[in-house]
């Protein structure tokens, strides 16, 4: 755990303050409002800028321009501060010294896989539920958005401190599974799509046939220590829909696994009703004074909590709306010590988030308000040779996620599902992805990784015995402005780690990453690093090897590869 640039001068700032609190400038029992730290766009403006005076001069019975002053009269020296100005209308700007950077390459050999990582998270435990898909066939593309997104998040909150939980729901209950069990009958019963006798709301794919057939062998499918056995008997719908949703569970699990996505927890829809978790919920919701009936219905007052209008619970005809067992599932997370909630959905999903949101609150169990925290994502679109891909030839209405793996492989798929905000639009370009170029973004930065561990190589090759405790102590003759540009670089990851975890938005991670590696490419352009030079190439070995960690750090973050060779 390193102590960022930026903790740094807020430590200074928090300095200054008590020293004009003990001079009567602040008033001693005034509590200073949150002021911001933050890196300028301009680089002309400083390498960190704060607007403290700005916020405190109401306090101080001054202009924000005078406290300012006085704030950095107030500010003890450091080291790591080279000049303080003021600027506009009280923003202090500050230019760090040579020696900060420096400091910071020589944090990430010393903290190695643990740089950038922070206990913002204090060991909370959040529960994180991503993919979620219905076991009704392969996942598609979306799916694998999703389960980027989910990972990716996951990932980063741990690198926050926070004890996370990851949580598949299934949806293993409803009409989808009935279709999925007709459908699977029907093909074991030799019809195919098309027949005069083919179901309405069949699933057309290649892989039903695959199902009925593996059914029809009397093949054993196991699915997280359950044993599900097929038999030769077409007209055992019950035998027949158990069989094709664990068939169809342990291939999604098999794909998941292929894409370096795991779970903790597989949560069944269907436990919920088995359980009687969903007529507890309502049971609960009714007693709690915030439900009524109409119209043979019982309705839920989500307008209590803001949403736009009251939403049914349980229909007329006795079934429930579906938000009902999503109310009751999010519950259990509650129950099951889950502090906090992360649910990654399509963006398709908007329209039921606000009625969980109302059913959890009606509640009235202790549940904080805006729990769970819900990241949306939206649709994928698949480019190749310039035309849209569609369709899978197995699946045969989309184009699945193994399709996607097996053509662009593992990391240019996972890079790419994550390298945008999830609510943009995202077009996944295959020709691009599989192309070794500096286009191509995954490769330009796992390049940038294969460069570091080539240098390592030819050194050795060369004769040349790299002294780290030497490298660290001739970082000073790294005095060029693309070394500086580079140190600036490394300094930034464990902001960037915090705002993503803050914000839920892995995809800063690989923003960053690619910003780093271009800072790094630059570098090696501009400088010789196996010069004969022991001093200044100790120096810059000492600079590539703490880059290759920290991009080793975010794409690891990424479930990405960090290679030696390419």
């Amino acid at each position: 755990m390193n102590l960022q640039l930026r903790d740094l001068i807020a430590a200074l700032i928090e300095q200054g303050l008590s020293a004009l609190r003990a001079s009567g400038t602040l008033p001693v029992d005034f509590a200073v409002p949150a002021f911001v730290i933050e890196r300028p766009k301009e680089r002309a403006h400083g390498d960190f800028s704060t607007n403290a005076a700005m916020l405190l001069a109401k306090a101080a019975k001054t202009n924000p321009r005078v406290l300012a002053q006085q704030l950095v009269d107030a500010l003890p020296r450091s080291e790591a501060i080279a000049t303080v100005e003021i600027a506009g209308p009280g923003f202090i700007n500050f230019h760090l010294a040579p020696a900060a950077w420096q400091q910071q390459v020589r944090d990430v050999h010393a903290a190695g896989a643990a740089f950038g990582r922070n206990a913002s998270g204090r060991g909370v435990t959040v529960g994180v539920e991503y993919v979620s898909a219905n076991p009704t066939g392969p996942l598609h593309v979306g799916h694998g958005r999703a389960g980027v997104i989910g990972d990716c998040i996951a990932r980063v909150l741990a690198a926050n401190g926070w004890n996370v939980a990851r949580e598949f729901y299934y949806n293993d209950a409803g009409v989808q599974i009935n279709n999925l069990a007709i459908s699977t009958q029907a093909r074991a019963k030799g019809m195919k799509p098309g027949d005069d006798t083919w179901p309405a709301d069949a699933y057309n794919g290649d892989y039903i046939a695959d199902v009925a057939q593996s059914y029809l062998r009397g093949d054993a499918v196991e699915v997280e220590g359950h044993v599900v056995t097929g038999k030769n008997d077409a007209d055992d719908l019950d035998a027949i829909r158990q069989f094709a949703v664990a068939y169809l569970r342990r291939e999604q699990n098999e794909d998941l696994a292929a894409f370096g996505v795991s779970f903790d927890r597989y949560f069944l829809e269907s436990s919920l009703y088995a359980d009687g978790k969903v007529e507890e919920t309502v049971t609960a919701l009714t007693a709690a004074g915030h439900t009524y009936e109409d119209g043979g219905a019982l309705w839920l007052r989500t307008t209590d909590f803001g949403d736009d209008k009251d939403r049914v619970m349980r229909k007329s005809d006795g079934s429930y709306t579906y938000f009902v067992p999503d109310v009751a599932y999010h519950l259990s997370k509650w129950q099951r010590g889950y502090q906090r909630a992360v649910t990654e959905l399509g963006a398709d999903h908007h329209g039921s988030l606000a009625r969980v949101k109302a059913g959890l609150q009606a509640l009235d169990c202790g549940i904080p308000a805006g729990y769970p925290d819900y990241v949306l994502h939206q649709m994928v679109t698949v480019m190749r040779g310039g035309e849209e891909v569609k369709l899978s030839k197995r699946a045969g209405s989309y184009l699945t996620l193994r399709d996607l793996i097996d053509e662009a492989g593992r990391d240019a798929t996972r890079w790419f599902l994550i390298a945008r905000k999830p609510d943009s639009q995202l077009t996944f370009d295959i020709d691009l992805a599989r192309s070794q170029s500096n286009d191509n973004p995954v490769y330009y930065v796992q390049y940038a990784h294969a460069r570091v561990c080539s240098l390592l190589r030819q050194a050795g090759e060369k004769g040349y015995a790299f002294d780290a405790g030497n490298g660290n102590a001739q970082l000073h003759l790294l005095d060029d402005l693309p070394a500086q540009e580079l140190m600036r670089e490394l300094s930034r990851y464990p902001e960037v780690v915090e705002a993503a975890g803050a914000t839920l938005e892995a995809h800063l991670i690989a923003q960053y990453l690619r910003e780093l590696a271009n800072a790094f490419h630059t570098w090696y352009h501009a400088s010789a690093v196996l010069v004969t030079d022991t001093a200044l190439r100790d120096a810059r070995l000492t600079l590539a090897l703490a880059t290759r960690q920290v991009l080793a750090n975010g794409l690891e973050l990424l479930g990405v590869g960090a290679p030696e060779s390419m």
